[in-house]
């Protein structure tokens, strides 16, 4: 059965969660068109639509920070998608830190609390 997935409510683009296929850690929150989920689908690599560049983007393909997917997950309404990957090269966010959520909001205020893995 083929998935049909719903990327009219966007205009064309659907909301992908990225975890740590090991830890269910957050990793991004990024963006597919359909030319992007059928590239996922036939490479097994994470490939999103860049909303600022208005490209495709396969993760790691400049920074060497790719993302091999080992799950996919459908929401209920089939127009979000979690995926579950082991990130290679430890790096996710293109700040250099791990995970693109690498802040936490304590009384008013943003703390780093994750972990940078390279300068860039």
């Amino acid at each position: 059965m083929a998935v049909e997935l719903d990327f009219e409510k966007l205009g064309g683009l659907i909301p992908v969660v990225v975890q740590d296929y090991h830890t269910g850690e957050v990793l991004m929150v990024a963006f597919m068109n359909e030319e992007a989920w059928q590239r996922t689908l036939e490479t097994g690599k994470a490939t999103y639509w860049s909303r600022s560049r208005q490209t495709l983007w396969v993760k790691g393909e400049t920074s060497g920070d790719f993302q091999e997917v080992k799950e996919i997950y459908v929401d209920c309404d089939n127009d979000t998608l979690l995926l579950k990957v082991i990130q290679h090269g430890g790096c996710a966010c293109h700040t250099g830190y791990r995970s693109c959520f690498y802040r936490k909001l304590e009384n008013g205020e943003l703390k780093t609390v994750g972990q940078k893995v390279k300068e860039v």
